[in-house]
Protein backbone atom coordinates (compact mmCIF):
# COMPACT_ATOMS: atom_id res chain seq x y z
CA UNK A 1 0.00 0.00 0.00
CA UNK A 2 1.68 3.96 -1.03
CA UNK A 3 1.99 5.85 1.88
CA UNK A 4 -0.94 8.66 3.01
CA UNK A 5 1.14 11.51 1.95
CA UNK A 6 0.99 9.71 -1.55
CA UNK A 7 -2.25 8.35 -1.29
CA UNK A 8 -3.80 11.76 -0.59
CA UNK A 9 -2.22 13.46 -3.71
CA UNK A 10 -2.94 10.16 -5.72
CA UNK A 11 -7.32 11.04 -4.68
CA UNK A 12 -6.94 14.17 -5.34
CA UNK A 13 -5.54 14.27 -8.82
CA UNK A 14 -8.29 11.60 -9.49
CA UNK A 15 -10.81 13.31 -8.41
CA UNK A 16 -9.63 16.83 -9.53
CA UNK A 17 -9.58 15.54 -12.95
CA UNK A 18 -13.34 14.26 -12.56
CA UNK A 19 -12.90 10.91 -11.81
CA UNK A 20 -13.76 8.77 -8.19
CA UNK A 21 -10.89 6.90 -6.73
CA UNK A 22 -11.81 3.37 -6.48
CA UNK A 23 -8.25 1.34 -5.44
CA UNK A 24 -4.32 2.20 -5.06
CA UNK A 25 -2.10 -1.39 -4.55
CA UNK A 26 1.72 -1.13 -4.72
CA UNK A 27 2.77 -4.78 -5.71
CA UNK A 28 6.61 -6.20 -3.94
CA UNK A 29 7.50 -5.32 -7.90
CA UNK A 30 7.09 -1.39 -7.42
CA UNK A 31 4.35 -1.39 -9.70
CA UNK A 32 1.68 1.56 -8.37
CA UNK A 33 -1.90 -0.11 -9.63
CA UNK A 34 -4.96 2.91 -9.37
CA UNK A 35 -7.99 2.01 -10.16
CA UNK A 36 -10.22 4.86 -11.10
CA UNK A 37 -14.11 4.96 -12.27
CA UNK A 38 -16.93 7.53 -13.15
CA UNK A 39 -18.71 9.77 -10.73
CA UNK A 40 -22.33 7.93 -10.43
CA UNK A 41 -24.90 9.28 -12.33
CA UNK A 42 -28.25 7.28 -11.64
CA UNK A 43 -29.78 5.37 -14.10
CA UNK A 44 -26.78 6.36 -16.65
CA UNK A 45 -23.75 3.51 -18.26
CA UNK A 46 -20.55 4.99 -17.98
CA UNK A 47 -17.46 3.51 -18.64
CA UNK A 48 -13.84 3.94 -18.39
CA UNK A 49 -12.15 3.79 -21.65
CA UNK A 50 -8.22 3.95 -22.56
CA UNK A 51 -8.60 7.90 -23.04
CA UNK A 52 -9.50 8.51 -19.99
CA UNK A 53 -6.75 5.93 -18.43
CA UNK A 54 -4.28 7.76 -20.32
CA UNK A 55 -5.30 11.09 -19.33
CA UNK A 56 -4.73 9.92 -15.83
CA UNK A 57 -1.71 8.23 -15.80
CA UNK A 58 0.30 11.42 -17.42
CA UNK A 59 -1.63 13.56 -14.57
CA UNK A 60 -0.16 11.26 -12.21
CA UNK A 61 3.33 10.25 -13.24
CA UNK A 62 3.97 14.37 -13.75
CA UNK A 63 2.35 14.91 -9.91
CA UNK A 64 3.92 12.20 -8.50
CA UNK A 65 7.50 12.57 -9.93
CA UNK A 66 7.12 16.07 -8.04
CA UNK A 67 6.44 14.93 -5.15
CA UNK A 68 9.28 12.24 -5.59
CA UNK A 69 7.04 9.27 -4.68
CA UNK A 70 8.97 6.01 -5.05
CA UNK A 71 7.52 3.33 -7.72
CA UNK A 72 8.58 2.05 -10.78
CA UNK A 73 5.83 1.55 -12.65
CA UNK A 74 2.11 3.00 -12.62
CA UNK A 75 -0.90 1.57 -14.19
CA UNK A 76 -4.29 3.33 -14.13
CA UNK A 77 -7.04 0.82 -15.02
CA UNK A 78 -10.99 0.68 -15.06
CA UNK A 79 -12.37 -1.45 -11.97
CA UNK A 80 -13.46 -4.17 -14.40
CA UNK A 81 -16.48 -6.82 -13.80
CA UNK A 82 -15.39 -7.93 -10.90
CA UNK A 83 -15.44 -3.93 -9.41
CA UNK A 84 -14.36 -3.78 -5.49
CA UNK A 85 -16.50 -2.35 -2.71
CA UNK A 86 -14.96 -0.13 -0.60
CA UNK A 87 -17.32 1.88 1.25
CA UNK A 88 -20.68 3.01 2.11
CA UNK A 89 -20.63 4.91 -1.41
CA UNK A 90 -20.30 2.10 -3.36
CA UNK A 91 -22.47 0.22 -1.55
CA UNK A 92 -25.71 2.59 -2.17
CA UNK A 93 -24.33 2.91 -5.79
CA UNK A 94 -24.71 -0.99 -6.15
CA UNK A 95 -27.35 -2.07 -4.18
CA UNK A 96 -29.51 -4.53 -6.42
CA UNK A 97 -26.73 -6.10 -7.54
CA UNK A 98 -25.21 -10.08 -7.29
CA UNK A 99 -21.79 -9.27 -5.09
CA UNK A 100 -19.33 -11.64 -3.75
CA UNK A 101 -18.71 -10.98 0.45
CA UNK A 102 -15.68 -12.37 2.44
CA UNK A 103 -16.00 -11.75 5.97
CA UNK A 104 -13.35 -10.65 8.34
CA UNK A 105 -14.56 -13.81 10.77
CA UNK A 106 -16.85 -16.69 10.38
CA UNK A 107 -20.03 -16.36 10.79
CA UNK A 108 -20.07 -18.31 13.64
CA UNK A 109 -23.44 -18.22 15.66
CA UNK A 110 -25.38 -16.27 13.22
CA UNK A 111 -25.37 -19.44 11.25
CA UNK A 112 -29.26 -20.67 12.06
CA UNK A 113 -30.98 -23.73 12.13
CA UNK A 114 -31.76 -25.09 9.02
CA UNK A 115 -29.66 -22.90 7.46
CA UNK A 116 -27.36 -24.15 5.01
CA UNK A 117 -24.86 -22.45 6.13
CA UNK A 118 -21.99 -23.81 7.81
CA UNK A 119 -21.19 -22.08 11.35
CA UNK A 120 -17.24 -21.62 9.70
CA UNK A 121 -18.50 -20.52 6.59
CA UNK A 122 -16.65 -16.63 5.03
CA UNK A 123 -17.64 -16.43 1.72
CA UNK A 124 -20.84 -15.25 -0.12
CA UNK A 125 -22.29 -14.59 -3.12
CA UNK A 126 -25.97 -12.79 -2.97
CA UNK A 127 -27.81 -9.30 -3.88
CA UNK A 128 -27.15 -6.79 -1.84
CA UNK A 129 -29.58 -4.58 -0.02
CA UNK A 130 -30.29 -2.22 2.44
CA UNK A 131 -31.48 -3.46 5.65
CA UNK A 132 -32.01 -0.55 7.88
CA UNK A 133 -28.87 1.02 9.19
CA UNK A 134 -26.66 -1.87 8.12
CA UNK A 135 -26.63 -4.12 4.85
CA UNK A 136 -27.82 -7.76 3.85
CA UNK A 137 -27.04 -9.96 0.97
CA UNK A 138 -29.76 -12.66 -0.26
CA UNK A 139 -29.60 -15.74 -2.32
CA UNK A 140 -31.08 -18.79 -3.31
CA UNK A 141 -29.86 -22.63 -2.98
CA UNK A 142 -31.61 -22.80 -6.22
CA UNK A 143 -29.97 -24.10 -8.90
CA UNK A 144 -29.66 -22.39 -12.03
CA UNK A 145 -31.86 -23.15 -14.91
CA UNK A 146 -29.97 -24.37 -17.96
CA UNK A 147 -30.61 -23.02 -21.53
CA UNK A 148 -33.93 -24.64 -23.09
CA UNK A 149 -34.55 -26.66 -18.89
CA UNK A 150 -38.43 -26.62 -18.91
CA UNK A 151 -39.37 -25.71 -15.24
CA UNK A 152 -42.19 -27.35 -13.42
CA UNK A 153 -45.29 -25.00 -12.11
CA UNK A 154 -45.15 -27.38 -9.30
CA UNK A 155 -41.72 -27.08 -7.99
CA UNK A 156 -41.71 -25.75 -5.18
CA UNK A 157 -38.75 -22.72 -4.78
CA UNK A 158 -35.85 -23.34 -2.49
CA UNK A 159 -36.52 -20.41 0.56
CA UNK A 160 -34.45 -16.99 0.02
CA UNK A 161 -31.66 -16.46 2.57
CA UNK A 162 -30.16 -13.88 3.92
CA UNK A 163 -27.18 -12.72 5.78
CA UNK A 164 -27.23 -9.10 7.88
CA UNK A 165 -23.45 -7.63 8.37
CA UNK A 166 -21.51 -3.93 8.76
CA UNK A 167 -19.07 -2.79 6.95
CA UNK A 168 -16.71 -2.89 9.78
CA UNK A 169 -16.91 -7.16 9.38
CA UNK A 170 -16.00 -7.16 5.95
CA UNK A 171 -12.25 -7.93 4.59
CA UNK A 172 -13.67 -8.00 1.09
CA UNK A 173 -16.55 -6.95 -1.50
CA UNK A 174 -16.47 -7.23 -5.46
CA UNK A 175 -19.11 -6.90 -7.75
CA UNK A 176 -19.61 -10.64 -8.54
CA UNK A 177 -18.07 -11.07 -12.04
CA UNK A 178 -21.15 -12.05 -14.52
CA UNK A 179 -20.76 -12.06 -17.74
CA UNK A 180 -23.51 -10.45 -19.52
CA UNK A 181 -23.23 -9.62 -22.91
CA UNK A 182 -25.66 -6.72 -23.88
CA UNK A 183 -23.80 -5.27 -20.72
CA UNK A 184 -24.86 -4.26 -17.33
CA UNK A 185 -28.33 -3.04 -17.22
CA UNK A 186 -28.61 0.38 -15.80
CA UNK A 187 -30.94 0.81 -12.43
CA UNK A 188 -34.47 -0.35 -13.15
CA UNK A 189 -34.19 -1.11 -16.23
CA UNK A 190 -36.22 -4.35 -17.18
CA UNK A 191 -34.61 -7.39 -18.83
CA UNK A 192 -35.47 -7.95 -22.92
CA UNK A 193 -39.01 -10.68 -22.91
CA UNK A 194 -37.53 -14.10 -23.53
CA UNK A 195 -38.67 -16.09 -26.33
CA UNK A 196 -41.75 -17.90 -24.32
CA UNK A 197 -42.50 -14.51 -22.68
CA UNK A 198 -43.24 -12.88 -26.35
CA UNK A 199 -45.12 -16.38 -27.80
CA UNK A 200 -47.49 -15.88 -24.44
CA UNK A 201 -48.25 -12.43 -25.64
Amino acid sequence: MASPSTNETIEQTVTGLGYDLVDIERTTGGLLRVTIDMPYVADAEQFINAEDCEKVTRQLQFVLEVEGAAYSRLEVSSPGIDRPLKGEKDFERFAGELVDLTLKAPIGVKASAGSTVSANQKKFRGTLERAGDAWQIVWSDEPPVKPGQRVSKNRVPAPLQALGFTLDEIQQARLAPVVDFKGRKPRGAKAAPTADEQAED
